[in-house]
């Protein structure tokens, strides 16, 4: 994959110039790392080795199956607690068999699943093709808003039926070659499932059963000694959740947890850290209905302003790579052929002087709309952003947000009223193919897009359609055409999370981490690891 920026004549040089021009002049201070005391871990559970300890970064909203394409809550249950008939692998984007054993398409609009013998619920009670067809029925076809349903389907409605007890068939309203990927984020539950409320306590096939959850303490595992699959290798397993980066990383130094999520560089000890790509990628997405934004020539200015070496090397740690695309690697439809565009001040201020002698009115403020916690150095990664904007000739003020009201920028309907809006976004494509990335951010009416064109919008249904390689190719011309001729985003960084790792386990973890953390996978560390 070609990402790095490009080198030669054409780039300056210097590339983290302005990052350290803005550290030295005082404007923007890094994060020091800090030992933290009192984390509060209250758990000696683990001192037996057999109680896995995870520390997470917030309580989990919720651990109803539907709802588990939330962070926060497939992390605790997807394939721990529940299971879906079909599994992507998260390197190789290959669906693997889980509770289906196999699957084809027997009509353009319908799929056939055969369905695992011999597989009990946490209960004891039997799964068959019932429960597979009343699991995405609830997920999709109710009327309990499921996350899952919105995310994953859209408005679509499924036909679903148990043909025998090892056979089920799923229609859709039009041909859908990505059903099965689809259908690997709905977790199934037994068909004694409430349909008229959501569930607190799941109850799945997985690994795992819940034993107990403390509101605001923990929630406690125990092996599913039934379980149809390879026993884990802990037979008991305990979150708890810290909101400090520095507490949870403390808690894994002190040996008080044996895994912690989403640590950051600045309080992390290097030994006991591991990183991997998480799916991630931040970007600037810029509001095109509005003045000086809704000319081509100033958003591509803005991307060729974007210092990113300098601001992953100086402010992420060098926990990142450049993106040139919302699509990270592994997805189905990213392009490899596509590079960040490069560091060019001199040039992005051409491109805003030629905009304003055309009377586009570049002087206007841009508001740079920014998510409180979103990352670690957030703020002063706004702030660096702002500086190389105003370096170019555009007028930028930064406004740090919380969540909700982040979220008000970046959803449909939009404020109105606000002005020209770059809105600092991170995007975390899970499910493993551009479909689900620009039905949301490029489409002209996507629930996270600003604007679009007629153009663009058919390049994507017509990739939607296709299958296969050709899938891959019509989506990877599409990021390819929306980087030429939209340019609705200024890409900064794929990101890399940072996981904490106690030297007395074992876990790899990869792209599928920071959403679904297999606990199966996990074991106790050989002798001699240090």
């Amino acid at each position: 994959m070609k990402s790095s920026v490009p080198s030669g004549p054409h780039r300056e040089r210097g590339r983290a110039h302005t990052v350290l021009a803005l550290l030295t002049t005082g404007t923007m201070l890094l994060t020091s790392a800090c030992a933290v005391a009192n984390s509060d871990a209250g758990d000696a559970g683990g001192a037996d080795g057999r109680t896995l300890r995870i520390v997470l970064t917030q309580e989990p909203p919720t651990l109803e199956p539907c709802e588990s394409s939330l962070t926060a809550t497939g992390v605790v249950v997807r394939s721990n607690i529940t299971e879906p008939l079909v599994e992507r692998d998260p390197t190789s984007g290959k669906l693997d068999p889980l509770l289906a054993t196999g699957w084809r398409q027997t009509e353009p609009t319908t799929w056939t699943f055969d369905i695992r013998p011999g597989v009990t619920f946490q209960n004891g009670q039997p799964f068959t093709a019932k429960d597979a067809a009343f699991s995405i029925d609830r997920a999709v076809n109710s009327d309990l808003a499921c996350n899952v349903d919105g995310y994953v389907f859209g408005d679509e409605k499924l036909k679903v039926r148990a043909v025998s007890p090892t056979r089920l068939t799923v229609t859709t309203e039009k041909t859908d070659p990505i059903l099965p990927l689809r259908l690997s984020f709905v977790e199934i539950v037994p068909h004694t499932t409430s349909t008229r409320a959501k569930v607190r306590i799941p109850i799945g096939t997985g690994p795992y059963a819940v034993t107990s959850w403390q509101t605001g303490v923990s929630i406690s595992l125990a092996r599913n000694e039934n379980y149809w699959g390879k026993a884990p290798a802990y037979p008991r397993a305990r979150y708890v959740w810290r909101s400090d980066a520095s507490v949870r990383a403390a808690m894994i130094d002190k040996g008080e947890a044996d895994i912690a999520t989403a640590l950051d560089h600045t309080s992390a000890d290097k030994g006991n850290t591991v990183a991997y790509p998480n799916n991630e990628t931040t970007a600037l997405r810029l509001d095109g209905r509005e003045a000086p934004l809704d000319d081509i020539r100033v958003r591509k200015a803005i991307a060729l302003a974007v210092d990113r070496e300098g601001i992953i090397d100086a402010l992420l740690g060098g926990l990142a790579k450049p993106a040139a695309q919302l699509v990270p690697p592994g997805v189905v439809g990213h392009n490899d052929d596509l590079v960040p565009a490069p560091y060019q001040v001199a040039a992005a201020r051409a491109l805003v002087k030629q905009a304003a002698a055309d009377g586009v009115p570049v002087h206007r403020q841009i508001t740079l709309v920014a998510r409180n916690g979103m990352f670690a150095g957030i703020s002063e990664v706004a702030e660096a952003l702002q500086y190389e904007m105003a370096r170019v000739g555009l007028n930028v003020r930064i406004r740090m947000a919380d969540t909700a009201t982040h979220l008000q920028y970046q959803l449909r309907p939009l404020p109105r009223g606000v002005g020209p809006v770059a809105l600092l976004i991170m995007h975390g494509n899970q499910a493993g193919d551009a479909a689900f990335t620009t039905s949301q951010y490029l489409v002209s009416d996507g629930p996270q897009s600003t604007f679009g064109t007629k153009e663009l919008d058919r390049r994507i249904a017509a990739a939607d359609a296709l299958s296969g390689k050709a899938r891959e190719k019509a989506f990877a011309e599409v990021l390819e055409y929306q980087n030429e001729t939209v340019v609705q985003y200024a890409y900064l960084a794929h990101m890399r999370g940072l996981l904490g790792l106690s030297p007395k386990v074992r876990y790899r973890p990869d792209s599928a981490t920071g959403d679904e953390m297999r606990l199966a996978e996990v074991g106790p560390a050989k002798k001699g690891r240090h």
